[in-house]
């Protein structure tokens, strides 16, 4: 006779069990090669933050929420510099990219979710698509239950090619199979937050396997969050999570990120406009 179960082994069991039941799952990593205007934007941005926390005489609580914000900015450039200086003009190559991965598999006829944590990114991925004349649904962590609900059962019924939504609003309670396609716009600190929003189409119902893209900047602060998934998962989940843990990242360590993420030395610096 088989031994009780914990309640931990049971939903592991289970979760075992509805993994080989589902289909194929497969996750791609797109990197983002930004042009020589966007690189110098982005070092320019990234060699200003550097030098505001270079000996500054700021307590270290205080700072830590600093550079945060600092990261954050240099997270936004590395989708859409328009995120930071709309009156600059400057063409996103990582919208750019999903553009043209998005064309290529609506010719398949294939349908997606798309996933990012800046509401305003998908602002302007709607006024991209809205251009193009792409159908999509859409919502965000201000969009009502009921408009929720509406949002969902559409895409689900054929209405639309893309769902956008961001990443916290998405993470859980969402049976969104109609997409065999899932594109995370941007690395969230924590992987386990991007699982969560891939499981919205790869879920019991799902008939068809599941492509998974991943849009990385190219040798910016982007790949360094990728590179704390691989080798420092838990302090990654901790990060932004305000959690009191001996193993949390120093305000050391998260100034390293903003120091070593920078692309070629060979790019001048770019003039950023003034606030």
């Amino acid at each position: 006779m088989e031994p009780d179960l914990t309640r931990e082994q049971a939903l592991r069991r289970l979760k075992t069990q509805v993994l080989e039941e589902l289909p194929s799952r497969t996750e791609i990593m797109l990197h983002v090669e930004m042009s020589k205007e966007e690189t110098a934007f982005y070092e320019a941005i990234r060699q200003q933050a550097v030098e505001r926390f270079t000996d500054d005489g700021v307590p270290d609580d205080k700072k830590r929420f600093q550079i945060l914000a600092e990261i954050t900015r240099l997270r936004q450039a590395c989708c859409n510099p328009n995120l930071i200086a709309p009156e600059l003009g400057l063409p996103s190559a990582k919208q750019e990219l999903l553009l043209n991965v998005v064309d290529e598999f609506l010719e398949n006829r294939h349908k997606a979710l798309v996933f990012s944590q800046f509401v305003t990114h998908l602002a302007l991925v709607r006024k991209a698509l809205d251009a193009k004349g792409i159908s999509y649904q859409y919502l965000d962590g201000s969009t009502p239950a009921r408009e929720r609900r509406v949002a969902v059962d559409a895409f689900q019924a054929g209405e639309g090619d893309l769902f956008l939504i961001s990443l916290k609003a998405g993470g859980t309670g969402l049976n969104l199979t109609a997409a065999d396609y899932v594109i995370h716009l941007d690395p969230w600190w924590s992987p386990a937050v991007e699982d969560q929003a891939s499981d919205r189409a790869h879920r019991i119902g799902q008939q068809r396997p599941v492509t998974i893209y991943r849009l990385v900047t190219k040798a910016t602060i982007e790949d360094k969050i990728v590179e704390l998934h691989k080798h420092k998962r838990d302090l990654a989940d901790n990060l932004l999570e305000g959690a009191e843990s001996s193993a949390r990242l120093s305000t050391d360590d998260i100034l390293a990120l903003l120091k070593d993420a920078q692309v070629s030395k060979d790019e001048p610096p770019a003039v950023l406009p003034s606030h």
